[in-house]
């Protein structure tokens, strides 16, 4: 048998459920699993013994008969969901030593299905960033490297970098990420694995720190498609807590789970195909077309005419929201408070915020603040939505053409850390194919297409219409079956 680190979510379900193993000893593995890759700075608060408490539990349920749909499985939460009793930071100074009494209601989910908790994983601070360079707590470390000799230390992607380094490195089955323009699925490619942004709604933002609400999603990221499906059934659900939580029913992704897309139409967008790829990207994505056409899908050109302003709506929007959300750190409710040595009430908040947040929060609070003043209002933010609108459009538009689309998930493979950290342009660019599917609410999944010349990870994007997880799922099922990736990176830390 597989070392137990080596399996995935079903595979860890499944073994336990048979016998072949102990939820103990699941815990123990992945626990000396956490502790001994802390090169990698993937958690900032481990908690094993949570882990060995739901394992407990398991053994006791499976002698008893009760067992419930993750029982023996292990996840990594990532820092921007709030968790009963442990420190949840979003990766922010602001909120160093923060300990919520409630549990978000995603992390409530997975947690009342049965699943212990290996530790809180760190992230962009309040999951602004691409690469987990912004973090309070130091970047997270891929734990990939490149092939031709160069030792450089490479971001895994962000904002959900230290879920997508705990799945690359073995070190956890299954984790949440969030999604906000791209930061499932574009860390999810930098590192090889699965991971996908559900429609808008699917998943309750209730007790996920909030960055901008209208586009915040939370989602599962691990080792393969049908992982995903079944993280993703318990992570969903209507929730009265969160206005914005879609009241429909569960669907049974994982049962439903079909590679069959004999009939189906994918759909290849022009406006994606933009100067500046590396030849690889283009070359991966002609592969993956193959690969559809191989399962019997009928590939179709199709148009997205207002793909070229979704980054810059993003970043007017995102910012926008941000900028109001992020008011709340004032450090008189919760949080760090740092007091001048004299002044009032405003000073303690610009003291407080000061030392707090990190550089590129402060950058996109001033670009929000910014084009939500009364002067510029109407001429950014309000010319943002519409043609937020019109992208949404596009998008509904083009299902009468076809079922799905297939794009990449990233324009490169991984980069160095402090390659792109100071040009926040260049950083923004990542998000480039991710920020469509964000702005228009829909479900999207990067799935491992291949290796690039130095043996890094490159990633597919699988954009679905609203609600339709299963169809992206299936698509992705069936494209993961003729990547055959197995590529993994070798361990270092």
């Amino acid at each position: 048998m597989s070392a137990i680190t080596d399996l995935g979510v079903k595979a860890i379900r499944d073994g336990f459920r048979n016998g072949d193993f102990s939820a103990r000893e699941v815990a123990d593995a992945f626990n000396a699993a956490v502790a001994a890759a802390r090169g990698l700075n993937a958690f900032v608060v481990e908690t094993p013994e949570l882990a060995l408490a739901a394992a407990e539990r398991a053994d006791e349920a499976r002698a008893s008969g009760n067992l419930k749909p993750l029982s023996g499985v292990p996840l990594g939460i990532k820092d921007l969901f709030a968790t009963k009793g442990v420190q949840t930071t979003a990766s922010s100074r602001i909120l160093e030593g923060f300990t919520p009494t409630y549990d978000s209601t995603v992390s409530g989910n997975l947690l009342a299905a049965g699943a212990g908790m290996l530790g809180k994983l760190n992230m962009d601070e309040f999951a602004m960033g691409s690469s987990n360079e912004t973090s309070g707590f130091g970047p997270v470390i891929s734990p990939w490297r490149r092939s031709d000799g160069g030792n450089a230390p490479l971001t895994p992607g962000g904002s959900s970098g230290g879920s997508a380094a705990a799945v690359a490195a073995r070190i956890a089955p299954g984790v949440t990420g969030t999604d906000t323009g791209g930061s499932i699925r574009q860390p999810a490619a930098f590192v090889g694995i699965t991971g996908i942004k559900p429609t808008y709604g699917r998943c309750s933002r209730y007790g996920m720190v909030a960055f901008a609400s209208s586009l915040d999603q939370a989602g599962p990221m691990a080792r393969d498609v049908r992982d995903c499906a079944i993280m993703l059934e318990a992570m969903a659900g209507f929730d009265p807590k969160d206005s914005t939580s879609l009241d429909l029913p569960v669907p049974q992704w994982e049962a439903n789970l079909s590679a069959d897309i004999r009939g189906k139409r994918i759909g290849i967008p022009r406006e994606y195909r933009i100067e500046g790829v590396p030849e690889e990207i283009d070359r991966v994505w002609e592969q993956g077309i193959a690969w559809m056409r191989d399962a019997g899908a009928e590939i179709v050109e199709v148009s997205l005419p207002h793909t070229r302003y979704a980054l810059p709506t993003y970043y007017i929007i995102a910012p926008a929201e941000a900028s109001s959300n992020l008011a709340r750190y004032d450090g008189v409710r919760y949080g760090r408070r740092k007091m001048p040595g004299q002044g009032g009430l405003t000073e303690m908040y610009e003291a407080t915020r000061a030392a707090g947040f990190g550089a590129e929060v402060k950058r996109r609070i001033m670009i929000g603040t910014y084009v939500l003043s009364a002067g510029f209002y109407d001429a950014y933010f309000n010319q943002a939505q519409k043609v937020r609108a019109l992208i949404a459009r596009d998008f509904e538009r083009v299902w009468e053409e076809c079922d799905l689309l297939l794009t990449p998930t990233a324009p490169s493979a991984a980069f160095a850390l402090g390659e792109k950290s100071n040009d926040p342009i260049a950083m923004y660019l990542n998000d480039v194919f991710a920020v469509p599917a964000s702005l228009a609410g829909l479900p999207a999944m990067s799935v491992p297409a291949g290796l690039d010349k130095q043996g890094l990870p490159l990633g597919l994007q699988i954009i679905g219409r609203a609600l339709d997880e299963q169809g992206v799922l299936d698509a992705g099922l069936a494209f993961e079956q003729r990547a055959g990736f197995t590529a993994r990176a070798e361990a270092w830390w």
